[in-house]
């Protein structure tokens, strides 16, 4: 009789051991997941509030993060789902979400730690390979406490005595919060744009003695070699692409800054990793951009677009689009007989999180390829982040103006830069 007991209870616990063996556990499997697409913010020095790297750390947001992922709303990724593919999609897949989900449900188990996977390893906020190259501001840019700032410069040469292909690239900067965009451009030692301003130190147009420098400080034709704004990936390039830094050139910072409360002064590093060989194509950032629109008051859906066409052969490799806080949606798209016929992207726009969207493999567009970004903009009441929904919204630099710009990289044959690229070849089609 104590026998058949012990067969029957051992019959009865079995289901509920299977069960207890089946429900997600942080360690077995959760946190392979959250290494993979949530570390790359949620760790320390990382741009999230709160890091993911340990179970302590995680187990007070369990009910949050199933939420989040259950919403799609993290890890953050605005493209539409039906076009294109990318390879830096953060996005968790049906059975990863499960797995999340069903561990908060589950009452998050910490399960045994034997079962981790082996802890991710970071180079402080760097998510490129560690630097061969770190150019640091030469002294601080003083922030205020509020106001409006103008865009501000800081010009710092390379010493480069021989050109270099960047590999890969990334903007940290020292006070993330308070940096709205910056762009660093490439100046080549023969380049006569800005060469009144000052070197080493930062600076503003006003601050220039003239107004022609003042006025051409806005605008130049100089190559870009990164893009940054909040939530943006870091630069990395395909196999045998890079983009190029010709001997002696100085990289210009132009950095905008906006004022929260609290006064600072930002120290902005740049990461270079630099390619091992020469490369067999040259990176370059060009942009579609419409700087001549109104967008009436309380218009809640008004279209912006801007238009171009490819001088010579490339391959589109991303995208990056960028608006300011009444930004509602953007796409990308190839142009046939003056429509519209295929989407490249399509961006349902944050302005919190301006990601680039690089392509999961290159795409050839030959010369004449007419390319055409689109943008709306919500300039309505229910637009929680609108300024004020009772004026016109013109072009400007602040957050309260607004801006359309798409910037887009291409690899072209080495041999070109940007002004080379822009010579347009005789020929057939190509107008």
């Amino acid at each position: 009789m104590g026998l058949l007991l012990s067969v029957v209870l051992a019959i009865h616990t079995l289901p509920s051991r299977d069960k207890a063996q089946k429900q997600p556990t942080f360690y077995r499997d959760g946190l392979s997941i959250i290494q993979g697409h949530c570390q790359v913010c949620h760790r320390a020095g990382g741009n999230a509030p709160m890091p993911f790297e340990t179970y302590e750390q995680t187990r007070p947001f369990a009910a949050a993060i199933r939420r989040a992922v259950e919403r799609r709303t993290m890890p953050p990724w605005f493209a539409d789902k039906g076009i294109g593919k990318f390879s830096n999609d953060p996005s968790l897949s049906e059975a990863e979400i499960a797995v999340l989900a069903g561990w908060a449900e589950a009452g998050a188990p910490a399960g045994e730690a034997h079962d981790a996977p082996a802890p991710r390893k970071w180079l402080e906020r760097w998510t490129i390979p560690e630097p061969q190259m770190t150019v640091t501001f030469p002294e601080g840019v003083k922030i205020p406490a509020d106001g409006e700032m103008d865009y501000t410069y800081v010009i710092v040469p390379t010493h480069f005595a021989e050109g270099r292909w960047v590999k890969a690239s990334e903007l940290l900067p020292g006070m993330p919060e308070n940096v709205h965009h910056a762009v660093v451009y490439v100046r080549p030692p023969e380049w006569p744009w800005l060469r009144h301003a000052p070197v080493g130190k930062p600076f503003t147009a006003p601050m220039l003695n003239t107004e022609a420098d003042q006025r051409d400080a806005m605008w130049t034709t100089s190559d870009i070699l990164l893009v940054y704004a909040p939530g943006s990936t870091a630069d990395h390039w395909p196999q045998g692409m890079a983009k190029y830094v010709p001997a002696g050139s100085d990289l210009v910072f132009q950095m905008h800054y906006t004022t929260n409360g609290k006064a600072g002064s930002d120290v902005t590093r740049l990461g270079l990793v630099f390619a091992r060989d020469e490369p067999k194509r040259r990176v370059l950032t060009l942009q579609l951009t419409n700087d001549h629109f109104v967008i009436p008051p309380g218009a809640p859906d008004y279209r912006v677009e801007a238009r171009g066409t490819l001088p010579n052969d490339a391959l589109l490799l991303s995208f990056f689009p960028h608006m300011h806080l009444r930004g509602k949606r953007f796409e990308y798209n190839i142009v046939k007989n003056g429509q519209a016929s295929e989407t490249l992207l399509r961006v349902n726009y944050h302005f919190h999180w301006q990601m680039s969207y690089q392509l999961a493999e290159p795409l050839a567009l030959k010369a004449g390829t007419e390319l055409q970004a689109v943008a709306w903009y919500d300039n309505s009441k229910t637009n929680p982040h609108n300024p004020d929904p009772d004026v016109a919204v013109r072009w400007g630099e602040q957050t309260s103006d607004e801006m359309m710009v798409g910037f887009f990289d291409v690899a072209v044959a080495k041999g070109f830069d940007k002004e080379k690229f822009f010579q347009r070849p005789p020929g057939p089609g190509v107008r």
